[in-house]
């Protein structure tokens, strides 16, 4: 199966042109650094590992250019682990020149099996058929007009030899053009539940345990064209997430060929169609209660889960002043949110405006408006936890009064995920008001931390689609964060000794991560920020002493999250720290 990539024009032939030129050097330049292998110290360690598993490649062979075919094998047989064995099956092919080459292969290399088919099965039958010739622990799938690195094998297999239980493997991948340049790097992150159920990121090289591939039957038919995504949404199904990993290396070169979907997104529409039974599939298996939509861009999809009950939501609001802002934000929450079981909690913080004060007299009252007071020194962290140990709501949303509500169904669209018992908090799609993102997830490492896409334009889907997808972050701005109030209180809320103004959030996710739940990032929830209104003009605190506090907090940070600071497991370490625009890691 192609991987269903996402390619976006840029308006404009030229910059289109000059963009894509400008990527095509940047990637050479980080091939040129990064890529640099020893082959005698490869073999060396080949010699040294313990463990030495036999791998099968499986390849279906359909109507191929033996041009390409032959490119195909010759990356099989350059591999430089040895213990490997490659199951091609030609699925009937009506070009005779595919069927002499293969032919020809034949007695070239005692690992390499062909089997010739007399009707067409397509491809999810044909990989069956190459499947039944698999004798290996593990299997890989490799197309007949793809190649691998040479160190492909030997990658996984040093894992292997680390993690013995490792069921599920997958590397990065890129494309070749038709002159053999390579361009498109998808430099992926480490496992990621929800981003699986948004788009088939994991794809090429994936090796799994062919024990697993063998119990739920190998591929379906009727899948063709999403059968690997099938594949792998039921393979999850049998394994343990701590027993999938990541190798964050090219090791798969993914050819664009004309009629292809590496060419042409929309080559293969019948995919797209398959992927979403794939998905609905899975979601029956797993007893996911939900639906299966299409976005926008091919080969991005949206599990849009069912909210269990009506659980009350306390939107916690803290303010000091700035009314107008407080205003626009509670009227948009009141006049747009489709969601009815909620209540606001207004945290005054010392407001000293008469116009402020009079606002408040005006809410109070109010059905859904609740008023607390919080007469200490602004400390973000113990206002909030102070509003938390108030709020009736099972769950509590911490939302800064310098918001606006876009879209209307941003509290089901937080709800459906903060329900599930493994998650712990809920982010949103924060924009800037020239609609450009300010907020799209979290990413460590940028400084301490940082907002992935910022000063993206929203119609941007981002590096692969990844700003306009459901999927898993270390952390989510407390600018708007949603999460369950029995859990908040178990694990001491926002810190209110070390982290009164910044990096709280990022601190309370950190520690949901460590216990185990996911933090869940969605751009379903749309809000409209204006960046920091509060914190810069109402904290009350003078600029000297408000720098050194900040210091302060980052060395606090810095050395308690050190290991998310070096590796953020859903940024890959191939990606700048520079900014969070996913740009690649040349220079840095």
């Amino acid at each position: 199966m192609k991987k269903r990539q996402i390619n976006f024009t840029i308006s404009g032939k030229f910059r289109n042109q000059m963009e894509v030129m400008r990527s095509f050097l940047i990637y050479q330049k980080w091939i040129k650094k990064n890529e640099k292998k020893d082959n005698d110290a490869i073999k060396k360690e080949i010699k040294k590992f313990k463990y030495k598993p036999k791998i099968s490649i499986i390849t279906p062979v359909y109507d191929v250019d033996p041009k390409w075919l032959k490119k195909c094998i010759e990356s099989v047989k350059k591999q430089s682990y040895e213990n490997w064995e490659l199951c091609l099956y030609d699925d009937a092919s009506t070009k005779k020149e595919t069927v002499l080459c293969l032919k020809k292969t034949e007695g070239s290399d005692r690992r390499i099996k062909i089997a010739y088919g007399k009707i067409n099965q397509h491809i999810s039958g044909a990989s069956n058929e190459a499947l039944k010739m698999a004798t290996g622990e593990f299997i890989t799938l490799l197309d007949n007009d793809d190649e691998l690195s040479p160190d492909a094998l030997y990658e996984n297999v040093k894992i292997l030899n680390k993690h013995r239980k490792a069921d599920f493997i997958y590397s990065d991948e890129d494309k070749l053009t038709l002159k053999g340049d390579r361009v498109d790097p998808f430099f992926k992150p480490d496992w990621s539940s929800d981003l699986f159920l948004s788009m088939m990121y994991t794809c090429h090289l994936g090796v799994y345990r062919k024990s697993i591939v063998d119990q739920i039957g190998g591929f379906r038919k009727g899948l063709e064209g999403s059968q690997d995504y099938d594949l792998v949404l039921r393979f999850i199904e049998k394994t343990d997430p701590k027993r999938i990993f990541h190798i964050p290396k090219i090791l798969y070169h993914w050819r664009k060929i004309p009629g292809s979907t590496a060419h042409n997104q929309d080559s293969k529409g019948y995919a797209y169609i398959a992927a979403k039974q794939a998905l609905a599939d899975h979601l029956k298996h797993s007893n996911i209660q939900g639906r299966v939509l299409t976005e926008t861009w091919r080969g991005i999809y949206r599990v849009k889960r069912d909210i269990q009950n009506s659980p009350k939501v306390s939107i916690i609001i803290p303010f000091k002043d700035q009314v107008s802002a407080l205003k626009k934000c509670v009227e948009s929450v009141i006049k747009k949110t489709t969601y009815q079981n909620y209540e606001i909690i207004l945290v005054n913080n010392r407001s000293q405006k008469k116009e402020t004060l009079d606002y408040i007299k005006k809410q109070q009252g109010k059905k859904k408006i609740r008023l607390l007071s919080y007469n200490k020194p602004f400390n973000f962290s113990a206002i909030n936890n102070f509003a938390a140990s108030r709020a009736k709501g099972e769950y509590v949303l911490f939302l800064n009064n310098d918001t606006e509500v876009i879209s209307k169904q941003w509290l089901e669209s937080m709800l459906e995920h903060i329900q599930r018992k493994e998650v712990g908090a809920v982010g949103a799609k924060l924009l800037y008001k020239n609609r450009t993102i300010q907020h799209a997830g979290i990413i460590m490492g940028l400084g301490i931390a940082s907002h992935a896409f910022r000063n993206v334009e929203e119609k941007n889907p981002g590096y692969f689609g990844l700003a306009s997808v459901i999927r898993n972050y270390c952390a989510v701005t407390g600018a708007c964060l949603m999460t369950k109030k029995d859990l908040f209180n178990k694990i001491g809320g926002f810190d209110e000794k070390h982290l009164a103004i910044a990096y709280n959030d990022v601190d309370f996710c950190l520690r949901l991560k460590e216990r185990g739940f996911f933090v869940v990032y969605t751009p379903h929830a749309k809000l409209l920020h204006h960046e920091s209104l509060s914190r810069n003009n109402e904290s009350g605190i003078k600029s000297a002493e408000k720098r050194r506090r900040m210091r302060a907090e980052e060395k606090y940070m810095a050395r308690k999250w050190k290991k998310y600071i070096e590796n953020d497991p859903y940024y890959s370490p191939n990606l700048t720290r520079k900014s969070g625009d996913f740009g690649i890691n040349i220079l840095d």
